[in-house]
């Protein structure tokens, strides 16, 4: 008897404790976080992109600027860089964190339903497939205007130019135009989805939050496709 109390006692290990991250609403705060993040740079990259508007020197002067910001306190590029870093930091959190949602409402509902309609929502199909795009938009935009290495016409250091030759081709304006619309509609339903997750949605509020939600997507899409449509008009060129 002493023996198999001594088993019993010693087979019996402590549960693990459950994190913030291991939770469902851990995971929904860290994307509305990150997404948050993600937007901010989004409006302030929407306004310096608009700089296109007055003229070559302008907007090279602009993005010349990024690279010296803090200067000289900080070294040439060094505020860039961290910006860039807290940006990856954020897609990657949001995109994890999303993955891993939608993995746990699969297995959480194994039984597929009978309507497709009823799988999911209408704004939740939008937001998933939203964000596959936007992730392939965000290596395409790197590799076109960062690294320069899919813009056959591209000048190092030469950014108006660069912004030009890339929607001087059909594919780049295609490709650039379907990510904006994607951009679009994700803010719209994430911005509303972040302030539910973080206690800001209130039946008092949700109209403002719903019209902040629909005029920060029309903004932003509006903003970002103004350009490719401006060097299509030659308004750009």
């Amino acid at each position: 008897m002493a023996l198999a109390t001594r088993a019993t006692r010693t087979d019996r290990r402590p549960s693990k404790t459950p994190t913030f991250w291991d939770s469902t609403v851990g995971k929904k705060t860290v994307m509305a976080v990150s997404g948050l993040v993600m937007l901010l740079y989004l409006v302030v990259h929407m306004l310096g992109n608009l700089k296109i508007f007055f003229g070559t020197d302008e907007f090279n002067g602009y993005a010349h600027w990024l690279r010296t910001v803090g200067e000289p306190f900080m070294h040439y590029e060094w505020t860039l860089w961290l910006v860039r870093i807290v940006l990856v930091l954020a897609v990657v959190a949001h995109a994890v964190s999303a993955y891993q949602l939608s993995r746990r409402d699969i297995k959480a509902r194994p039984t597929p339903y009978v309507h497709k309609r009823k799988r999911a929502s209408y704004a939740t199909r939008t937001m998933r497939w939203g964000g596959v795009i936007l992730g392939l938009f965000i290596v395409w935009h790197l590799l076109d205007l960062t690294t320069l290495t899919v813009n056959e016409h591209a000048v190092h250091g030469e950014a108006y130019q660069n912004v030009v030759a890339t929607f001087s081709t059909w594919y780049g304006n295609v490709i650039y135009l379907v990510a904006m619309v994607a951009l679009g509609f994700h803010v719209r339903h994430g911005f509303w989805s972040a302030a539910q997750t973080l206690g800001v949605g209130s039946a008092a509020r949700d109209r403002a939050l719903k019209t902040a939600a629909n005029g920060l997507a029309l903004l932003l899409t509006v903003g970002f496709v103004s350009v490719p449509v401006a060097v299509m008009t030659g308004v750009v060129s």
